[in-house]
């Protein structure tokens, strides 16, 4: 696998890295990761596809983007890809708020399976898909278990719309899934969080897929604001330094939940995932250094067995949610995945609103919040 990466800020482009030997014109994939307002100009796809005429050019808004160890605002981070001894496809789906996110990912599937199909990376638009049916939509005929990772669009912190393109300019309401084909690529993945729980585990009485409306027969909003205190009056804002964990079933595996939304009518909130009846939830709360701590613990976990220790590309994704408690220190998580990596690792990524990735080797797609996200490659 060969590289090139560049860097659009402030209206100029500049290269950040390139592979020895790498040629545009044998590029078979771009991601190309920005702000909503910059992304989605037109003479920014224009140049892209100018560069890498024979590639497929994949795209989102974000709430920040990541090149190498660096997080950047209001910038466009492009990294061309020239696979050696892998193949790649690519499918989208624009959908709309009436559009079932289950039958958008079962289908997405199936448009790309094959028999050599080895890995499914995800770029779905943020602002109204359930990430969960989505998710299960994709494993629903997922019977090898292709891990199947990656993440929702953002738009800074003001979740109004967001954009995913397939070559062409991005727009809303796209879909996109990237097939890898072959038995020469390995794919590691991981997703950590870092948070801290507290209070006594509870269990979920009344809810409709995201929607929830009771905890232990209780008003779920009414419960969770007695935890708050003096953030009560900040909701739902304040809402993204107190998510929930979520364990499923009896497994020893939890979910993070973020709310979206509440409703002071009927006492309910608003998830960015599905939180199932008779689940079981905690609260949680922002820990600074084990968040930070928790980007080592993914990058850590995502190395694939088998491969070199330094993967050739590693894709970060983490939630905004992290990026709008750790601010000024946002830096120290991707600079913590890039100490484990090493100097070799081309690092890309971007900050979502959602992040997608098995808990482990064979086990089903997840969505996830509020964790550092990470898929790595390398070509053998």
């Amino acid at each position: 696998m060969k590289s090139s990466q560049k860097h659009f800020s402030k209206g100029q482009w500049h290269t950040s890295q390139q592979s020895e030997g790498f040629d545009a014109t044998l590029c078979q994939l771009v991601l190309m990761f920005g702000a909503g307002e910059v992304v989605t100009l037109p003479e920014v796809f224009t140049q892209i596809k100018s560069d890498y005429p024979n590639a497929h050019i994949v795209s989102c808004s974000t709430s920040g983007e990541i090149l190498d160890d660096g997080v950047f605002d209001n910038t466009v981070v492009v990294t061309a890809l020239q696979l050696d001894r892998s193949t790649i496809r690519c499918a989208k789906m624009n959908v709309n708020k009436g559009v079932n996110s289950y039958e958008t990912g079962k289908s997405l599937m199936n448009e790309l399976a094959a028999d050599d199909l080895s890995a499914i990376f995800v770029v779905s638009e943020g602002s109204f898909s359930n990430g969960s049916e989505l998710v299960s939509g994709f494993n629903d005929s997922n019977v090898k278990h292709i891990p199947i990772t990656g993440g929702m669009a953002g738009d800074a912190d003001r979740f109004q719309k967001t954009q995913v393109g397939l070559d062409a300019v991005p727009e809303e309401g796209n879909v996109v899934a990237i097939g890898f084909y072959g038995g020469r690529l390995h794919i590691g993945h991981s997703s950590f969080g870092g948070w801290d729980e507290f209070g006594r585990e509870r269990v979920i009485t009344r809810s409709e897929k995201n929607v929830l409306y009771e905890i232990d027969g209780k008003n779920a909003l009414d419960l969770y604001k007695e935890y708050l205190g003096p953030y009560v009056d900040e909701l739902p804002g304040s809402a993204l330094f107190f998510p929930l964990s979520m364990r499923v079933g009896d497994s020893d595996k939890s979910l993070v939940r973020t709310i979206l939304a509440i409703n002071e009518e009927d006492k309910s909130m608003t998830f960015a995932g599905n939180l199932p009846e008779g689940n079981k939830v905690r609260l949680m709360k922002a820990n600074f250094d084990r968040i930070i701590n928790g980007s080592s613990v993914a990058a850590t976990n995502s190395l694939a067995e088998g491969a070199k220790k330094s993967p050739e590309l590693a894709i970060l994704i983490s939630c905004v949610g992290r990026k709008l408690i750790l601010q000024e220190r946002t830096y120290e998580e991707v600079k913590a995945a890039k100490n484990i990596f090493g100097p070799d690792t081309v690092i890309t990524g971007f900050y979502s609103y959602g992040e997608l990735s098995p808990f482990n080797a064979d086990s089903n797609c997840e969505l996830h919040n509020q964790t550092m996200t990470i898929t790595t490659f390398t070509e053998i």
